[in-house]
């Protein structure tokens, strides 16, 4: 029997070093919109959608005051974040840019639509929300052809605005 994990198993928090406890706060807290749940002094913190315990944990306890992870090094390349829906995904799309933080790029991948920049730190971040299953691509054997096509962010951020 193969070892697999069950079908419902999900991620359940990401936990990150950053180098400012207030900042990175901010960052997910006010710009992306998590709630802190909880913090310890300028150690750690933890943020959540919906009042779960945390869906992403900061500390500072190797990293305060360090600056950014080379790019060309081994480690978590970014964080996702699911979208239930295209209207939320784009009116936090709207507080990042409103925010000043640079896209590093907005794709279509046909099974979902997806913006990505970088954190404060310089930990990349991603924002997407998948279409429905029936709606993905798929090769004519039924499997599925995910692609990597432009999104078009205007439109994204009109449905966010309607």
């Amino acid at each position: 029997m193969p070892n697999t994990v069950p079908a419902d198993t999900r991620v359940g928090h990401i936990h990150l070093k950053v180098s400012d406890l207030d900042r990175a706060i901010h960052f997910y807290g006010d710009v992306l919109g998590f709630s802190l749940m909880q913090r310890y002094g300028d150690q750690a913190a933890f943020l959540s959608a919906g009042g779960y315990h945390h869906h992403i944990g900061l500390n500072t306890w190797h990293s305060k005051g360090a600056g950014h992870a080379p790019r060309r090094a081994v480690g978590l390349y970014h964080s996702a974040f699911l979208f239930p829906d295209r209207a939320s995904l784009g009116a936090a799309l709207q507080r990042v840019l409103d925010h000043g933080t640079p896209l590093d790029g907005a794709a279509d991948h046909g099974v979902s639509e997806a913006v990505y920049f970088r954190d404060p730190d310089g930990n990349g971040v991603e924002l997407y929300r998948d279409r429905a299953p029936e709606d993905w691509p798929k090769q004519p054997d039924g499997t599925l052809a995910m692609v990597n096509d432009p999104l078009d962010v205007p439109a994204l951020l009109a449905d966010a605005a309607a």
